[in-house]
């Protein structure tokens, strides 16, 4: 599914507050990443958007983190109808992936119902003060990481760091349906 149709956040609106259990034990909530900028995305254990893009988030994520910013994948799916979902199941793909970002639980579906997301994945950019500056894709080539022209979220992690422009607001993510429950 390709999102066409308005995003729910909107440019400068404020990240909403989260308190989630995370598969590196505890939970983690929205003001651990005080005073940084912080990337929230949509994401799960089966979605083939989500195992395509997989390799390619987990380098940048290594690469991203290191300078300063947080990555939190979210994974809201319903875990009845898709039980790889499940929290278990999430603790074992992030040790076999070595996920590098936290990987929370939002299985009462209110992060996903907060954000607007859309689909896994959707990517959100937040400035220091967690005020959304970009969201969307990843990038513009889902299969082959050699075929990719634009770069949407790497850019705009990019210009949010050298204090530019955004080169774009959004783009239209592009990935699996989120799952309610």
């Amino acid at each position: 599914m390709e999102v066409s149709n308005p995003y729910d956040l909107k440019p400068g609106d404020q990240a909403p507050e989260f308190e989630l259990p995370e598969v590196g034990g505890g939970h983690i909530s929205r003001a651990d990443f005080a005073g940084r900028p912080l990337v929230v995305a949509f994401w799960c254990n089966h979605c083939p958007y989500v195992h395509a893009y997989e390799d390619r988030v987990i380098a940048w994520a290594k690469d991203t983190i290191a300078r300063g910013v947080g990555v939190l994948m979210v994974n809201s799916n319903d875990e009845v109808n898709y039980p790889e979902d499940s929290f278990d199941h999430m603790v074992k793909r992030a040790a076999t992936k070595g996920y590098p970002f936290h990987y929370a639980r939002d299985k009462d579906q209110s992060v996903a119902t907060a954000y607007g997301g859309r689909c896994t994945p959707h990517f959100l950019l937040f400035d220091a003060d967690h005020k959304l500056v970009y969201q969307g894709r990843f990038d513009d080539s889902k299969d082959d990481a050699g075929a990719v022209k634009e770069h949407y979220l790497p850019d705009a992690v990019d210009a949010l760091l050298a204090g530019a422009p955004q080169p774009r607001p959004h783009s239209w993510a592009i990935g699996c349906s989120i799952k309610w429950g």
